[in-house]
């Protein structure tokens, strides 16, 4: 298998049609840049000092950190490691719970990721249990986009994909696939990895351990 405007991709949650009518609130677009800024200050690191970690150019991180550029996963995976920080606490923040309860009416606070160039949106996600503390597990509904740059990610942890809507292509090391609405796959996210949206636009359950 990287604030507060709304999203032009969101996830549709469809109430029975009986009762009262409820409006939901907007969701808010996550803070990703800002999180990585403050964990990179208290550490005392420099934006070079985190170029040489992780081999991104010092322009890319200034926008990353700016929120100008939105990092896909693979990116901010090996920002955390630079860092020295939970994966989970830069994508969805440090939660408080023993355990969390994600009804299917709730809404979810909405990350869009765009390839490593910043030149298009490939796709949004939304934390399922973001309240967990400690967790080593990040569940995901990711909303995928064509990706025509076809960039390749790598970075540590293991990754599970289920599909829910839409057709999925994939690449794994050498391995090339399509994967349909019911189909999953499991996979070292150290291995050359790219997932997308086979046409226009895609669905997954994505559950990412670091």
């Amino acid at each position: 298998m990287q604030t507060h405007k709304n999203s032009h991709h969101s996830v549709d949650y469809f109430e029975d049609l009986t009762g009262e009518i409820t409006v939901s609130l907007p969701k808010k677009i996550e803070a990703i840049g800002s999180r990585i800024k403050t964990i990179r200050e208290s550490k005392g690191l420099s934006l070079g000092d985190i170029s040489n970690l992780t081999g991104f150019g010092v322009d890319l991180l200034s926008s990353i950190e700016s929120e100008d550029v939105k990092p896909p996963l693979g990116t901010v995976a090996k920002l955390s490691k630079a860092l020295d920080s939970a994966f989970s606490r830069i994508v969805s923040g440090t939660g408080e719970k023993l355990y969390s309860i994600t009804r299917k009416n709730e809404e979810k606070s909405t990350i869009r990721a765009a390839s490593q160039k910043g030149n298009k949106e490939i796709y949004t996600y939304h934390s399922l249990a973001p309240d967990v503390k400690g967790r080593h597990m990040e569940a995901l509904i990711v909303e995928l986009n064509e990706n025509p740059e076809k960039e390749i990610s790598v970075h540590d942890g293991e990754e599970f994909i289920y599909v829910l809507e839409g057709g999925v292509i994939g690449k794994i090391g050498d391995d090339e696939f399509e994967l349909k609405p019911g189909d999953s796959i499991y996979y070292l996210s150290t291995t050359p990895h790219l997932v997308a949206a086979q046409k226009g636009t895609a669905k997954i359950l994505a559950v990412i351990y670091e």
